[in-house]
């Protein structure tokens, strides 16, 4: 039984790769930051009442915005 494998060993990453990764990796950062900014807004907007509606304190919201 013949067997062709066509994987290629990887040398290094050329400079057009790693070029693409940084911009990848920064707009899924500045993706993340801008998340969290509409987030912050949107719930410093609520009034107290709503917030206690969805189990939320003033407190609350930057620990919302951080976790992981």
């Amino acid at each position: 039984m013949a067997f062709y494998d066509n994987a290629r060993i990887a040398h290094g990453l050329g400079f057009a790769t790693r070029l693409a990764t940084v911009f990848s990796r920064m707009s899924d950062a500045f993706t993340a930051w801008n998340d969290a900014r509409v987030t912050r807004k949107a719930l410093a907007q609520l009034s107290d009442r709503e917030l206690d509606d969805i189990g939320l304190c003033r407190g609350d919201i930057d620990l919302v915005i951080n976790r992981d």
